[in-house]
């Protein structure tokens, strides 16, 4: 049995096809637990969770788990896919010919989410990097149209309660009809077939070479850690937590593989440059040859 604690926006992805796959490749056995990022870190460190593996949806969430200030659970991570923002609609909502409306470019889609009664979800930007990054995606916005008061108009409060619920409910919030849209990565929309709306790169933080433009937007939690604006990447680590190590180190393999980002392609993740970061020196040898230098 290998461990692995994931971010909650891969849980159709991971239970239904990356670990079956990964079962039948390798003799293993998947066993995984999607949640907010941020909370993963927390149930760690608070020793609620032992996990092998643990993939995070933002690379500078490993950092909170790293050095002897942070407990030393991560020394090095590795980026296997990236995505984008986009907005995806429930087809049962009575908004949704205006989504699609936007969708053709009649209209904007700020102006369907500021409908009044909409129902907007989008996760909590105190425990899941998808929260703070709805926040920059209306931030971003605002930047690029000039109206300063659509975020507050959108969202409300930051941490508007109407609007937040955990990552791993949101897309079955959405299909049950609770609310008419929500803020997802394309892989959510892709595996849950939603119809959505793809952004423009200037915000939709998926693009690398809008990077710089990204890194304008900070986020800072109530236990004080910021984190700043980059483009979506998951990345893939071994927690000093681990047990089954050979397991573990098989389930990297496997997502880096051909094979395995084949898989990730399919299911609509992109593609990035599977370079080390952290302590490269602490890389298991096995991994080396699938990771970039």
């Amino acid at each position: 049995m290998v461990s692995i604690m994931y971010a909650g926006s891969l849980t159709t992805l991971f239970e239904k096809k990356v670990g079956p796959a990964f079962d039948a490749a390798t003799g293993f056995t998947f066993q995984g637990e999607g949640k907010g990022s941020v909370a993963i870190v927390n149930l760690i460190k608070g020793k609620v969770r032992a996990p092998d593996i643990f993939v995070s949806a933002d690379p500078s969430v490993n950092k909170t788990l790293q050095g002897a200030n942070n407990g030393d659970y991560v020394s090095w991570w590795v980026p296997f896919a990236r995505t984008e923002l986009v907005v995806a609609w429930s087809p049962q909502s009575r908004f949704a010919s205006d989504f699609q409306a936007a969708k053709s470019g009649a209209r904007t889609w700020e102006s369907v989410l500021g409908e009044p009664g909409l129902r907007l979800g989008r996760t909590d930007p105190q425990l899941d990097p998808k929260g703070y990054r709805s926040l920059w995606l209306f931030q971003l916005d605002e930047q690029r149209t000039g109206d300063t008061r659509e975020a507050k108009k959108i969202l409300g409060d930051p941490e508007n309660p109407s609007q937040i619920f955990p990552e791993e409910q949101l897309v079955a919030r959405l299909q049950a009809g609770q609310l008419d849209a929500g803020i997802f990565y394309t892989i959510e929309a892709v595996e849950a077939n939603l119809p959505y709306i793809k952004l423009p790169v200037s915000i939709n933080q998926g693009d690398p070479a809008m990077a710089a433009q990204y890194a304008t937007m900070t986020f800072t939690n109530r236990q004080g850690k910021t984190f700043i604006g980059s483009p979506i990447l998951y990345t893939v680590t071994i927690v000093s937590t681990v047990k089954n190590a050979q397991g573990a180190e098989a389930f990297i393999q496997y997502l880096l593989s051909k094979e395995g980002q084949a898989q990730l392609s399919r299911e609509g993740l992109f593609s990035t440059p599977p370079t080390v970061q952290g302590n490269a020196s602490a890389l298991p040898a096995s991994i080396k040859r699938y990771v970039e230098s």
